[in-house]
């Protein structure tokens, strides 16, 4: 499994101490440890998340993808420090029936007991990131709604007009050291927000903090790019073609690329498909995965639905947008007298 998933995004495994790990088995067990052992059940940890976050890939809009990937790797890096860190503590004291009940150390013990449980409970805390994977994307706007780009311009228009209110509330707090008589919040927003920054851990707390900032922006740029990117895409003609054994049609309509086969393919192709996030769709008999430029390039990955033209399927794709754009700046070209270096004054300004 965690190598089909590689073919789709690239796992970032952390190291695991294996000398560490060594000695905490030495210290609780009569048993020799197996070199390697605990990196294996780290990585095979990892590729279940893995699995756990190319299915969720496959569900959502492609927007949330960097999110998800991101997810997982705070997922393989945390893990492994937990792992890294729980292999320390289980080799700083032995087990009584290594060391024997004599003189046994029964105060550093329970020290050692209390980071176990501390470690144990970020080890839950970690496992919870794979809920979020799977959570992430669930409520979004999908490039299969026909409405999607009106609906991501509402939202970014929201959250611009929330970035405003925050940078004002913050200016008028700044002012008058208050947010009594602020224009911009609701009697109940005041009293939350008072509630807030009295309960913070800040010396100087304000209204909105910087990270609030931060944030809401990112969420801005990111919504500004997913719209230009479906404003591109809605532009561009998507051509199918032929391979060996059955053809690739670009449904529009259903926003989907779509495999057909002459008769049913045979297991490595099926799992080469799957691999690459194409789904078996027994209502229209074809495997199928969303239209984006995404779905191209995997299907250029594809050998199994290589075009007869022996060119890739990128390649066959046409993008009026951008031939559009070549045009007008060559007529421009044209048409535009040539400037003249600027002289004298104006070339000192």
């Amino acid at each position: 499994m965690a190598r089909s998933i590689k073919e789709v995004h690239t796992i970032n495994y952390y190291p695991i101490n294996e000398g560490a790990a060594r000695r905490a088995k030495e210290m609780n067990s009569f048993s020799d440890y197996k070199e390697g052992s605990a990196t294996a059940e780290y990585r095979a940890m990892v590729d279940k998340a893995a699995a756990i976050a190319e299915k969720q890939k496959s569900r959502v809009d492609p927007m949330y993808h960097e999110k998800i990937d991101h997810l997982l790797d705070t997922y393989a890096r945390k893990l492994a420090e937990n792992m890294n860190q729980g292999f320390a503590i289980d080799a700083r004291v032995p087990s009584v029936l290594i060391a024997g009940p004599s003189n046994f150390p029964v105060g550093k013990k329970e020290k050692q007991n209390r980071a176990r449980d501390s470690n144990m409970e970020e080890w839950r805390h970690i496992q919870g990131l794979l809920d979020k994977i799977r959570s992430t994307g669930m409520g979004g706007i999908s490039a299969d709604d026909p409405a999607a780009i009106e609906k991501l311009q509402k939202k970014l228009d929201g959250l611009e007009r929330s970035q405003l209110i925050m940078k004002e509330v913050n200016a008028y707090y700044r002012k008058h050291g208050k947010l009594d008589g602020c224009a911009l919040l609701s009697p109940n927003q005041i009293e939350k927000l008072k509630a807030s920054m009295a309960s913070s851990w800040r010396s100087d707390p304000r209204p909105f903090e910087s990270y609030q900032l931060t944030n809401n922006n990112a969420e801005i740029r990111r919504v500004k790019a997913r719209i230009e990117q479906l404003s591109k895409q809605a532009q561009q003609e998507f051509s199918g073609w032929e391979f060996d054994g059955g053809r690739v049609e670009m449904n529009r309509e259903d926003n989907r690329l779509q495999v057909f086969f002459d008769g049913k393919p045979d297991a490595d192709t099926r799992a080469e498909l799957k691999s690459s996030g194409f789904r078996w769709a027994p209502s229209v008999g074809a495997w199928q995965r969303q239209l984006t430029d995404n779905a191209i390039r995997a299907a250029d990955r594809l050998e199994c639905i290589k075009p007869l033209s022996g060119e890739k399927p990128s390649q066959l794709q046409k993008k009026p947008s951008i031939l559009q754009t070549m045009r007008e700046q060559d007529e421009k070209v044209q048409t535009e007298p040539e400037k003249k270096a600027p002289s004298g004054r104006d070339a000192e300004r």
